[in-house]
């Protein structure tokens, strides 16, 4: 196998290579180490490259398999922690260059369940400032772009952890999702990102954040691979204040489980924000069409999420004031995020209200298994496209192409991205399927045959293949 084709093997069979000997984990190590510095300088998919250890790692990893065949399921596979998340050791910066100097002497819950499934951490991938925008292009790093087409975004928070996917810079990326962060950024490289449910993953050593709307989440190639690090990802901690039991089967054996018929909804359009654009609904339809197919039920309908909007957005500029970041530190959008926090009794109340509309979104799901709608409204935009916009004018447009992702944070419902097909640009054209309370078995085995009716894993950027 080249270089090239072995830098875009899906994780899961990465790790049967390793476990059969036929390549080591210092030699996939070099690989992507070496692709880093080739791309990431253009890419930005990167803030942090911990080049040093992993290959210590991978060496005392390398030795290893010579007197063991006790393997943890990802042994010497190599992955990418974003930036928001703490790792012992590495600088953890928010997407703040004010924190570069930030250096964590713990590991984040998520990241030690990554460290025991045997991976190898590459560096912290870029993320925006806080995690506030779908885009990252946080001030003082170089901006994160998608590899399908330098001018664009890779979306965000976990852009950078979807650039460096997509690019053949790692195998699989660990990401974050409090309002589309996981499902954007997979949308726009054409990976496979979940959205968990609430309480699957831990929030370790902190309790849910921002009222539990957010949570760790995959970004893969596959939907397997996808799967299987939501496997390595799950479970209780002590002291989390809501958890879900480990699935049983796993998500990976999903992954093989055929559905019967499905109760499918489906919408274009997001009230009061309005339709997604003509690439957006080729996707949704494209998708519905081949459910069709396979014998499910469809019926065109949305729950309405008007009442969310007010109560989430309080919520989520709460999340920017509780930073501890000095306002005059942060960039203009987030500026104005602070600005407008009010008070804890406003906080706890929109808290309320957000409740009361997650209560009647879920509802909806007692008559539906599966609601598939747009990622986002509109296509990927250019890197800096709103950059000149006011910060009033630049929330507004976020709120508006984010549209479809709150919801299920809001309810804490899984949802999984898919790219379905390119878009009229030659971006990546994707679809999310939402699913009932802890049915993520569902959304990953649902996701898996529409996987397999349309395959994605043979395309790859051209900017990441040349030599």
């Amino acid at each position: 196998m080249n270089k090239i084709d072995l830098a875009f093997t899906p994780a899961v069979e990465l790790a049967d290579l390793i476990r059969r000997r036929e390549v080591s984990p210092l030699e996939l190590v070099d690989l992507y180490l070496e692709r880093i510095s080739q791309f990431n300088p253009q890419l930005g998919s990167y803030f942090t490259v911990t080049a040093e250890l992993a290959i210590a790692d991978a060496k005392v990893k390398t030795e290893t398999l010579a007197t063991t065949s006790e393997l943890p399921p990802f042994f010497g596979v190599p992955i990418s922690i974003k930036d928001l998340n703490p790792v012992a050791g590495i600088p953890c910066t928010y997407g703040n260059p004010a924190l570069l100097q930030n250096i964590p002497n713990y590991d984040d819950g998520v990241v030690t369940r990554i460290k025991q499934a045997g991976f190898i951490i590459l560096g912290k991938t870029a993320t925006s400032e806080l995690g506030s925008f779908p885009y990252t292009e946080p001030t003082g790093f170089t901006p994160a772009r998608n590899p399908w087409n330098l001018e664009y975004t890779p979306g965000g928070s976990s852009g950078g952890a979807a650039a460096a996917v997509a690019a053949g810079l790692c195998a699989v990326a660990q990401g974050s999702d409090g309002g589309g962060s996981v499902r954007g950024p997979a949308a726009c490289c054409g990976l496979v990102g979940i959205k968990p449910s609430r309480g699957r993953v831990t929030n370790a050593p902190v309790g849910n954040q921002l009222a539990g709307i957010a949570t760790n989440g995959p970004i893969g190639r596959t939907v397997a691979d996808a799967a299987a690090l939501l496997d390595v990802m799950s479970g209780y901690v002590t002291g989390d204040p809501c958890w879900l039991p480990n699935p049983e089967p796993s998500f990976l054996a999903a992954t093989t489980e055929k559905l019967g018929n499905l109760r499918i909804a489906f919408s274009t359009n997001i009230p009061p924000l309005g339709e997604a654009d003509a690439n957006c609904q080729q996707g949704v339809l494209q998708t519905v069409k081949l459910l069709a197919e396979m014998g499910n039920t469809i019926a065109e309908k949305c729950p309405d999420f008007s009442a969310l909007i007010e109560p989430f957005q309080i919520v989520w500029q709460g999340g920017v004031a509780a930073a501890g970041i000095p306002i005059e530190a942060l960039q203009p959008v987030n500026r104005l995020l602070f600005s407008r926090t009010g008070s804890v009794g406003e906080y706890l109340r929109a808290v309320s209200q957000m409740q009361i509309v997650a209560r009647q979104i879920v509802a909806f799901f007692d008559t539906v298994d599966v609601l598939v709608l747009p990622v986002y409204l509109h296509s990927p935009i250019r890197v800096g496209e709103w950059a000149d916009l006011s910060p009033e004018e630049t929330f507004q447009k976020i709120v508006h192409w984010v549209a479809p992702c709150p919801a299920s944070n809001a309810t804490g419902q899984p949802a999984i991205a898919l790219p379905v097909g390119f878009d009229s640009n030659g971006l990546p054209m994707s679809v999310q399927l939402i699913g009932k309370p802890a049915a993520e078995a569902t959304l990953i085995s649902l996701a898996a045959q529409l996987e397999a009716a349309n395959p994605w894993i043979q395309h790859r950027p051209d900017f990441a293949t040349s030599a």
